[in-house]
């Protein structure tokens, strides 16, 4: 009896916590009324279509194709919101964040994997928010974006070359 209530007493004492307080985080944002209608085109992703790259014309590691542009469309945005910054994300080449790898299959090419741009032709890494685009209210905003191949390594396999990227868009 003694053995029971010993271990019931134990369990109503309180917990002291050994952590210590290092810091503090202050999560701030702001719940807005609406957004801007996203407009990807008939389906729910837009496609972009890089063609069909001769492995020749990537020369070396760090070589690049042709930029395709892509452009996601903004429209009935409020007044309220009069910038945005657009955030892609993905699975980045051999944990480099400015290169989108590609999707993993049978027949997928290898040394190579994707790279975005920004409107300006900036090299817009993955996880990171691209450059404000100015929006207009009521109007279609264009945010221009660019894409191309580039070689990783000394050596490039032909093959699929396709990624998948999603995005945020973080309005200001």
């Amino acid at each position: 009896m003694f053995k029971k209530t010993t271990l019931a007493v134990f369990f109503m004492l309180p917990i002291i916590s050994a952590y210590a307080v290092d810091g503090s985080v202050n999560f701030t944002g702001e719940i807005v009324d609406a957004a801007c209608k996203v407009d990807v085109g008939a389906s729910s992703a837009l496609s972009v279509d890089l063609g069909k790259v001769q492995k020749s014309a990537l020369t070396g590691d760090g070589s690049t194709a042709s930029a395709t542009k892509f452009t996601l469309k903004l429209s009935s945005c409020p007044s309220t919101i009069t910038k945005a910054a657009v955030k892609f994300a993905g699975t980045p080449y051999d944990n480099d964040d400015s290169i989108l790898a590609l999707t993993s299959g049978t027949g997928v090419a290898t040394g190579v994997g994707i790279q975005l741009l920004d409107a300006g032709n900036a090299v817009l890494p993955l996880f990171t928010d691209s450059t404000s685009y100015t929006l207009v209210a009521d109007d279609e905003n264009d945010l221009d974006f660019y894409a191309r191949y580039i070689q990783k390594g000394t050596t490039v396999v032909a093959g699929k070359a396709n990624a998948t990227a999603s995005f945020t868009i973080d309005y200001q």
